[in-house]
């Protein structure tokens, strides 16, 4: 019984060992699965695993992540405990997938969540428990599913915080009342419905407001019914892809005329001759319209309507706007004097992209209130801006977009627009006015001028002086000089500057641009003389960063707060050393900012280690080792002794100028005239003439027998003494022999004689010389001492 109990425990903990590092396992497997799916889960709070060709949601997920990005994968399908444990998830995007199904608690953790995509997914319905938890939900995208309708009640009753909210699909055929239960305002609601067949009336009823409603539907009718829903509701009113080609069908949307939305907007829809007036009628007689909107239209016709437009001038609408109307034969548009009644008080009208080639004279003479007028991107010449913008036409105007036409005459285009006595502000950028004049008219008011992309080579007076903004970018310019007493912004950027504009001529600069041009540096004065700028873009210029360029770089207080773009913008492009690298990064060595400097430094710190050599020489005798060697290698070539036939004579006599007439008067006739006679060699007799001296020294110590030395206080201070004893020392004391004879003039001490004859010194110490004597009975014993050594 006892042992059945102990294997039953032991079975028992088996199970639990085996099960626990079951558990750790699939832990462990599934955190490397994470790894593996999405890496960049586990290391940030914003998870981005879009299209990683994932099919399922990453597990592993914690309460860090915020952002989760899953879009354009091949998710099928979400399960219940797929984001149990991100409860911290601020955004999710799941668009682009390919889901199908959805648990019902998916989302029930998500109550902080505030964006759900779920768009282009294969949805085929939608279900309200899906929503049921995201209390914080702003903006909800269902929109490329394949769901038909959305029940049979509310799916979004809980989202209270609801902002913005996108739904629909081409096969979505129905809205029932009840759908949209709970959702009190929108920012947005965007229908996409092209086939919606079925629309029960009030379903949008509920919604109290909605600032911007978009709807993308065929059928006019049902359009017509959403707008009845929408009367008092809706601010901006957007409709899409619907075609207003029958009149009969147009007459459908009369209910818009009772709609207070104070903007209308129509996209990539299709307008005709047979429709506009009653599409003008329709607008004329909404309430609150303020702005009208047609972008990417299609208008089929040539302005001449099938029927009168009788409509009352409307006060309210201020703004028009039309963008990308396509006018098949828009060459031969009337001049729409049917209209002229609605634009009176238009203050804004922009025309863009529209082949627009003229505006009628007396169409722009009932722009009376037209205060900004937009008509870039067509076909403006010089002669149509003329008549355009004929005397009497755009009283009030202040800012006018002529760029991207096909202007070229800047002198014309300044007097055609000259007697426009508000015009502030004028653009008339991307023309083509090549050379322009010295002397221009111009509106007298103008004060911002954009000349860019013009393909002027240079500027002139023709720039009108009042400006207190100019833009002459992208022109090739190589220089700027124009005297402009007000201006204070100056765009420069894509010229050919080298150097910042003169000052002088602007005193009154704030702020400006002369990026990617070829400048090469600025200086502290340069940037000092504008005495009131406060920004300078100077960014993706080749830089030369030079010791000045750097210096004022790195010293200079407040430079970022100038400079635009610091420090990522300013590279230098030489140096090749520091090519690529930001300039506020580049600190050059003391050698390349201060060649010259160091240069002289290290020539005068040369000099002073040269003359501290030659002091040092100097008191060490470092010149007469370098003189010894040199005489001991000539020596050396030379045989150690001269042939007897080469020895001339019987001493070479080395002696102080000093002591030459002892020498002279006394010493050389007692020895000359002995009987035998000695040989002397004398230097003032017997040296060469012309022949360097140390050689002469040489040569005559080698021809004689003896080298008599007549030592004194003057012999030890001569210089040529000194050589004479140098080469004896190398030449005679080498050689181990007594060739030497020493006479002591005068009584001397051994001391006395320079410490380097070291040789001659120990001679003095330990061998016998002559000392010349005063008594004449001892003088008579040292001339035979004498003479004796000189015949030994």
């Amino acid at each position: 019984m006892l042992c059945q109990t102990k294997h039953k425990s032991r079975a028992i903990h088996s199970w639990q060992v085996w099960a626990i590092y079951m558990v750790l396992a699939v832990s462990l497997s599934r955190e490397q699965e994470m790894k593996q799916t999405c890496p960049s889960c586990d290391t940030t709070e914003i998870c981005n695993c879009s299209s990683m060709g994932l099919d399922f949601i990453p597990p592993g997920l914690t309460a860090k992540t915020t952002v989760l990005n899953l879009a354009h994968n091949r998710i099928k399908h979400i399960q219940a405990q797929d984001l149990w444990q991100a409860v911290n998830l601020r955004a999710l995007l799941l668009q682009s997938n390919k889901i199908s199904s959805i648990d019902e608690d998916s989302f029930r953790s998500l109550g902080k969540l505030e964006l759900l995509d779920l768009s282009n997914n294969s949805l085929a319905h939608l279900s309200p428990g899906w929503f049921g938890h995201l209390f914080s939900l702003q903006h909800l995208h269902l929109q490329g599913n394949s769901y038909r309708d959305l029940g049979q009640s509310s799916l979004f009753s809980n989202l209270r915080n609801l902002s913005s909210l996108h739904l629909g699909n081409p096969g979505f055929s129905t809205i029932r009342q009840g759908n949209f239960e709970g959702i009190v305002l929108l920012d947005r609601l965007w229908i996409d419905g092209g086939n919606l067949s079925q629309y029960e009336a009030g379903s949008l009823e509920l919604i109290r407001k909605i600032n911007h409603m978009i709807i993308n539907i065929r059928n006019i009718s049902i359009v017509s019914a959403i707008v009845r829903d929408l009367l008092h509701s809706v601010a901006w009113l957007e409709v899409r892809k619907i075609d207003l080609d029958e009149l009969a069908e147009t007459q459908l949307l009369r209910v818009m005329s009772e709609c207070f939305a104070n903007k209308i907007s129509f996209k990539e829809s299709l307008i005709t001759d047979a429709t506009v007036p009653e599409i003008v009628s329709i607008i004329a007689d909404m309430p609150k319209l303020e702005e009208i909107e047609l972008i990417d239209c299609r208008f089929l016709g040539t302005g001449r309507w099938k029927m009168q437009i009788h409509v009352n001038q409307s006060q309210t609408i201020k703004v028009m706007t039309i963008e990308k109307l396509s006018i098949e034969q828009f060459y031969l548009f009337t001049d729409l004097q049917d209209v002229q009644g609605l634009l009176s008080f238009l203050t804004k009208i922009t025309v863009q992209n529209t082949k627009v080639f003229l505006v009628p004279c007396r169409l722009s003479q009932h722009l009376r209130s037209l205060e900004y007028l937009d008509l870039s991107s067509n076909l403006l010449g010089d002669q149509s801006l003329k008549h355009s913008a004929c005397r009497g036409s755009l009283p009030l105007l202040q800012t006018l977009n002529l760029s991207q036409n096909s202007l070229s005459d800047l002198e014309m285009t300044g007097k055609s627009l000259s007697h426009l006595r508000h015009l502030i502000l004028l653009d008339i950028s991307q023309n083509n006015f090549g050379d322009i004049p010295d002397v221009c008219e111009w509106p007298k008011t103008l004060k911002y001028l954009n000349l860019s992309r013009t393909q002027i080579l240079k500027v002139t007076t023709c720039i009108p002086p009042t400006l207190e903004v100019l833009d002459v970018s992208a022109n090739n310019l190589k220089e700027f000089g124009l005297q402009l007493p007000f201006l204070k912004e100056l765009y420069l950027t894509r010229n050919q500057l080298k150097t910042l504009p003169d000052a002088a001529p602007i005193p009154n600069l704030v702020a400006m641009s002369v990026r990617r041009n070829k400048l090469n540096s600025f200086s502290k004065e340069e940037l000092e003389s504008f005495k009131h700028m406060e920004l300078l873009d100077a960014g993706d210029n080749n830089f030369i960063c030079s010791c000045e360029f750097l210096s004022f770089i790195h010293h200079q207080a407040g430079l970022a707060q100038v400079l635009v773009g610091w420090p990522d913008k300013y590279v230098c492009d030489s140096p090749l050393a520091v090519r690529g690298a930001q300039v506020g990064a580049v600190h050059l060595s003391l050698m390349e900012c201060h060649r010259s400097l160091v240069v002289s430094l290290i020539c005068i710190l040369l000099f002073v280690v040269i003359l501290s050599l030659v002091a040092v020489g100097y008191k060490y005798h470092a010149v007469w080792y370098l003189r010894m060697t040199w005489a001991w290698l000539q020596a050396k070539r030379k045989p150690r002794r001269a042939p007897p036939k080469d020895l001339c004579y019987d001493a070479f006599v080395s002696y102080s100028e000093n002591d030459s007439d002892w020498v002279e008067n006394i010493m050389v006739p007692e020895l000359e005239q002995a009987c035998p006679p000695f040989r002397l060699c004398l230097h003032k007799r017997d040296f060469v003439p012309g022949k360097w001296i140390v050689d002469n020294i040489i040569d005559s110590i080698e021809k004689s027998h003896k080298t008599l030395f007549v030592l004194s206080e003057h012999f030890v201070q001569s210089e040529w003494c000194k050589y004479e004893l140098d080469f004896s020392h190398f030449r005679l004391f080498d050689e181990n022999n007594d060739a030497a004879i020493l006479i002591l003039l005068e009584p001397i001490q051994s001391q006395a004689i320079p410490k380097r004859f070291c040789k001659l010194r120990k001679i003095m110490n330990t061998k016998t010389y002559l000392e010349w004597p005063s008594g004449e009975e001892q003088q008579e014993m040292f001339w035979e001492n004498l003479k004796g050594a000189l015949k030994m």
